[in-house]
């Protein structure tokens, strides 16, 4: 288990760091630094190679339960108005 949970840790590790990096990407595109943002491009890529790479070898995690789910409510019929201009009987 301890293989398990150090792979675990390094796939927390290499999303953390793949989720700055693009963020200092779009930072750095946004800018007009594309040099910058040029340079990050090979070292996103090793880590996106390294997270799929990590993702094949580890087990699906069970995702927790949600709870209830909730259903949408049809709308409510509005009443319409009698147009003839007649009244109801009754």
């Amino acid at each position: 288990m301890d293989a398990l949970a150090a792979k675990r840790a390094r796939l927390v590790e290499v999303e953390r760091e793949l989720a700055r990096l693009r963020y200092r990407h779009d930072i750095a595109m946004s800018a007009f630094r594309f040099e910058e943002a040029t340079a990050l491009g090979p070292v996103i890529a090793a880590l996106e190679k390294e997270r799929q790479a990590l993702t094949a070898v580890l087990p699906a995690a069970i995702e927790p339960p949600t709870g209830v789910v909730p259903q949408l409510m049809r709308p409510r019929r509005r009443h319409r108005k009698n147009c003839s201009g007649a009244k109801p009987v009754g």
